[in-house]
């Protein structure tokens, strides 16, 4: 199967392109603000009902039964008998609820991995173990709980960040395997009418919100054989495997995208986003040109980032530099490399001459290779620049320096 980008790994918008799909989504806005007021209240007691009661068969068809009312229903298929279930249960990971789902149907804890320790983590649902100030305390903390007598199972997301679930997972950390020989896999799908089931990047507040807002969420969760070890195979083998299971029966990819990839790209992305700066003048047919000769120069840079520039300097010259300088920050574009091959990002950095080697000892020295390294790609730049456009770019260049 194809490696999807991590951009389609992720949900990134949150209502519907349709105009129908909108039309219907404003038109029940009144009612799902009714609801979600309604909800809060009924909520309160079920987070009540969740504190008084031990955990139970009772207690979790009693909130199951309460959580429909909230407008959550979760649909699974057949349990296995809890001592075949094992210790550790491995998830892939949906929404900020899913381990408050989970334990509708089945026995387990979760440990928290961005939640800090306090009432919140606890009303969440999450498994408190105490301020933890690296994965090896955390690890520790767990083998210690799994010691115990009468401790339930583990529930664990490896992806340790949330996905759209349509396209891949991202890779399983190893460190969850390292806790048992046997693992439990199990598969979570989310649907939701008018829009996304979860957005990435948004808070958990803000997911609790759209949760109580619209008609009906429905989980569904599939128990998969129970998986061991092999001889000899070591932590990533052995969740690279339960990853490949885990997708095949989602239909999906089994990436080697990262949960530092997904903040990385979310990051980028932010940057990249229209910002309430002051607006820049409105572009001439003139600096249209321009802006087509910088892209020529520099085709990894968007026309919306050259237009912006272009827009405050009116000099290709400069917003040249101001590209070549890193003084404007952009979101790189794909280049296709013609015909029916694959795409890749090409950074800017790449028409440069090539690097020297070593680390330079003294600070000047570094300095002057740096100054050195920047004077040849500008000259670089500059070279191809009329190379292409001849003596039409000498007098635009003579403009911008004038200007």
């Amino acid at each position: 199967m194809e490696q999807p980008s991590v951009e389609s790994l992720l949900e990134l918008r949150r209502f519907p392109r349709k105009q129908l799909s909108l039309i219907l989504l404003l038109l029940y806005s009144p009612l799902g603000l009714c609801l979600f007021l309604i909800r809060l209240f009924i909520g309160a007691h079920v987070f009540l009902v969740s504190c008084v009661l031990p955990d139970s068969v009772f207690r979790r068809f009693l909130l199951r039964v309460m959580s429909s009312v909230l407008g959550v229903y979760v649909s699974h298929s057949a349990l296995r008998p809890l001592e075949r279930r094992g210790k550790i249960l491995i998830c892939n990971h949906r929404t900020d609820f899913d381990h408050n789902i989970i334990s509708l149907i089945a026995p387990c804890c979760s440990p928290s991995l961005s939640c800090a320790p306090g009432f919140l983590c606890w009303a969440r649902g999450f498994l408190e173990l105490g301020a933890l100030g690296s994965r090896t305390q955390l690890m520790e903390s767990l083998k210690h709980y799994l010691s115990q007598p009468g401790g339930g199972p583990l529930l664990l997301f490896p992806e340790e960040e949330t996905t759209s679930g349509r396209t891949g997972l991202l890779h399983f950390s190893s460190w969850p395997f390292s806790l048992s020989d046997s693992v439990q896999p199990l598969t979570l799908t989310v649907q939701r009418p008018l829009i996304a089931a979860a957005v990435s990047g948004c808070s958990w507040v803000t997911e609790l919100f759209w949760l109580l807002f619209i008609p009906f969420t429905v989980y569904q969760v599939r128990w998969l054989p129970p998986v061991t070890r092999h001889t000899r195979e070591s932590d990533e083998e052995f969740a690279f495997r339960v990853q490949q299971m885990m997708a095949g029966s989602l239909g999906v990819a089994a990436t080697r995208h990262t949960g530092a990839d997904r903040a990385e790209y979310l990051k980028r992305r932010r940057t990249e986003l229209p910002r309430s700066a002051p607006r820049s003048v409105p572009l001439s047919p003139t600096q249209m040109q321009m802006a087509q000769h910088v892209k020529e120069v520099l085709p990894q840079v968007p026309l919306s980032a050259i237009h912006r520039d272009l827009g405050h300097t009116g000099c290709i010259d400069t917003t040249i530099t101001n590209f070549l300088e890193g003084r404007v920050t952009f979101l790189p574009e794909e280049e296709t490399l013609g015909g029916n091959e694959a795409t890749e990002r090409t950074p800017i950095d790449r028409i440069s001459r090539p690097l020297p080697r070593g680390f330079a000892k003294s600070p000047e020295v570094r300095h002057l290779s740096l100054q050195e390294r920047k004077e040849a790609l500008y000259e670089c730049a500059r070279r191809k620049y009329l190379e292409k456009f001849g003596s039409v770019g000498r007098e635009e260049e003579e403009k911008g320096a004038r200007g």
